[in-house]
């Protein structure tokens, strides 16, 4: 019977040191990162792109860029806080790796649309 309660007590205190510690590592992005405004990507480019089109664009890529600097910005003010729990800095973490796979994409966008616009006046050259 000794054993039998030692056994359920050990059981007991470790589910509530289990329940505890998936409650600090669960990513929940804290509520400073939260106010942290991620913005949209530019408008899509035109498939046969212009000229214009393209320098249209690069001035909203270059807004993009600097709108994604200060969302990362402000991510690292909102990491510095000493009450975030590990999951805490993992969903920041989360959060700024997905704000550069997104900048990312829409560099790649450009210059796909660069190299394209540039294939196709070389092609009419020649």
């Amino acid at each position: 019977m000794k054993r039998i309660l030692i056994l359920v007590a050990a059981v007991l205190l470790f589910g509530n040191v289990q329940a505890q510690d998936d409650s600090e590592n669960q990513q929940v992005l804290p509520v400073k990162a939260q106010e942290c405004v991620l913005p949209a990507s530019p408008n899509a480019i035109p498939e046969e792109a212009s000229y214009d089109d393209l320098v249209a664009a690069k001035k909203a890529v270059a807004t993009f860029q600097g709108e994604i600097a200060d969302y990362r910005d402000c991510l690292k003010i909102a990491e510095d806080d000493e009450d975030n729990t590990p999951g805490n800095l993992a969903a920041i973490v989360a959060a700024y790796n997905y704000s550069v796979e997104m900048e990312e994409r829409v560099a790649e966008r450009f210059n796909t649309a660069v190299h394209a616009y540039k294939e196709r006046k070389a092609a009419a050259k020649g």
